[in-house]
């Protein structure tokens, strides 16, 4: 679970820089041990796949009534195009028209940049910085013979760029193209399905490195540091750790209050990175030193709610009804009712890919099927606000035989990590 946590939690690169250390080394200055990488033998996206992908996109565009898709930089350029780009007052942008090659607008001096990552296609139109860059994206839709018709915005675009085709396309209808990118993205192919688990592999295995080395008075960006650090000595990118201590892991999203461990304290860490593009996001829940019987029993609890969630996440069952299933357990529990604490008090998962947070999510309401190829964290934490919290997450994908986990989660806080799951 993470919704902006990589933006409002992320350490900075000086504090991922910092050295791992162990509790001995702390008070020897021993240097941390080494990590290896695991990220050798991991496969790209092929060439072959995106190109499927952009006519996989042409099929649901011409069913949808869209005569063209306009993507900005971000998780679904990349998907398209390998196009490695970020966002700024400059247009870039990805055109998928509904018959014919993609075009691609940016500034002429990204130009050269653009081009290095761009996987396939040739026609990259360039402006300069007192031309109307939307005159570019308009040209592209006339050379393929659009002049009128469907424009279709990937969901993030941004209000400007969206006003800015309204006026030099004017004969254009500007529409979401929702139906399009997520009916490409929430379907996982065996190749993002071994890139998600291999993240997975990494995030598990940066736990196994961290928690050992954990002692009294650290803060939560000691151990954040830390977690960034191991993850990218494994081979993992785009690293974020979100550490919560005592009182502050009642809030899902963390506290300002200081924080610093323990013993008898409740660790909460939910972490992650990414391989290719693709994400980890696994919660783990410590105890410093001595469970109480209460951190036990909640404990249990939560980790019955994902054997519960994972038995509900079965091939064609609507994805709010796994949530469903889990407040039932929680409410003959006491807990609850609803999102109402002592209790859970966000959704049990969410969908993953190439964003933390994709749709569909398990969340009550959510009407579509589970189908093979959709992956899902699984994360049903019971929160007790000005007590602690417990939350277990770890994340799943739908198969032809049901669901399998990416990381098998942790029997107990005895032995709290887990283990990886099949690929």
């Amino acid at each position: 679970m993470k919704a902006t946590r990589r933006d409002l939690f992320k350490l900075g690169a000086g504090l991922a820089a910092l050295p791992l250390v162990s509790r001995a080394s702390f008070a020897a200055g021993a240097d941390a041990p080494t990590l290896a990488s695991l990220t050798g033998g991991v496969q790209p996206i092929t060439v072959e796949e995106r190109k499927a992908r952009i006519k996989r996109a042409q099929e649901l565009m011409e069913v949808a009534g869209i005569d063209a898709l306009v993507i900005e930089p971000g998780a679904a350029m990349l998907y398209f195009s390998g196009i490695r780009w970020w966002r700024s007052e400059r247009l870039t942008a990805l055109v998928i028209p509904a018959k014919g090659e993609i075009g691609v607008v940016t500034p002429f001096f990204e130009e050269p940049s653009v081009r290095q990552s761009l996987t396939f296609g040739d026609d990259v139109r360039p402006w300069h910085e007192h031309e109307n860059p939307f005159k570019r994206v308009a040209q592209i839709l006339a050379d393929r013979g659009l002049t009128t018709g469907r424009i279709g915005l990937e969901g993030t675009v941004r209000y400007f760029v969206a006003d800015g085709l309204k006026k030099a396309a004017s004969g254009f209808e500007i529409v979401s193209g929702e139906a399009v990118t997520r009916g490409c993205r929430m379907i996982k192919s065996p190749a993002e399905i071994a890139l998600l688990h291999k993240a997975n592999e990494i995030t598990l295995a940066a736990y196994r490195h961290v928690w050992p080395q954990v002692k009294a008075g650290m803060t939560p960006a000691d151990i954040g540091a830390m977690m960034h650090q191991a993850q990218k000595a494994l081979g993992g990118s785009d690293t974020w750790a979100l550490v919560l201590v005592g009182e502050a892991s009642a809030y899902p999203h963390g506290s300002e209050a200081p924080q610093v461990v323990k013993d008898g304290e409740i660790v909460l860490m939910d972490c992650g990175c990414a391989v290719e593009g693709y994400q980890s996001d696994i919660s783990r829940t410590f105890v410093f030193g001595t469970p109480t019987s209460d951190q036990r029993e909640v404990y249990a609890r939560v980790r019955k709610g994902q054997d519960v969630a994972f038995k509900a996440a079965q091939l064609g069952a609507p994805a709010g009804s796994i949530d469903d299933a889990v407040r039932a357990y929680y409410e003959s529990l006491g807990y609850g009712p609803g999102y109402k604490t002592p209790g859970l008090s966000h959704r049990t998962g969410h969908g993953i890919g190439m964003e933390g947070h994709e749709s569909p999510n398990f969340v009550h309401s959510e009407a579509m099927p589970l189908a093979p190829g959709m992956c899902f964290s699984n994360e049903p934490g019971i929160y007790s606000f000005g007590k602690f919290g417990v939350r277990l997450e770890d994340c799943l994908h739908m198969t032809a035989d049901g669901p399998v986990w990416f990381t098998v989660p942790p029997e107990s806080l005895d032995e709290p990590f887990g283990a990886l799951g099949p690929i």
